[in-house]
């Protein structure tokens, strides 16, 4: 599997992902919600990644078009932890 993220993320992600067979792919650009994530799912995601990576989603970042794949998370997560560092 080559993906773009790291261990830690696709642990917290798959967690929240009940539809998600243990053995298939979590690739780019798999739709979250047909995968089981639902409102609830997105508010304990949200908490688990600040938790793990240290950044807070605030404004733009709360957007359902942010939690609809795996990359697009990914690539949000990563420009906040990026913004936290600069």
């Amino acid at each position: 599997m080559d993906t773009m993220w790291d261990q830690r993320f696709e642990e917290i992600l798959r967690g929240r992902l009940p539809f998600l067979t243990p053995g298939e792919e979590l690739a780019a650009d798999l739709n979250l919600r047909d995968h089981g994530l639902d409102s609830l799912g997105i508010v304990e995601l949200v908490g688990a990644l600040e938790d793990a990576y240290e950044v807070s989603f605030r404004d733009g970042a709360l957007t359902v078009s942010n939690f609809e794949t795996a990359g697009i998370l990914w690539k949000t997560l990563s420009g906040l932890a990026d913004g936290a560092r600069g």
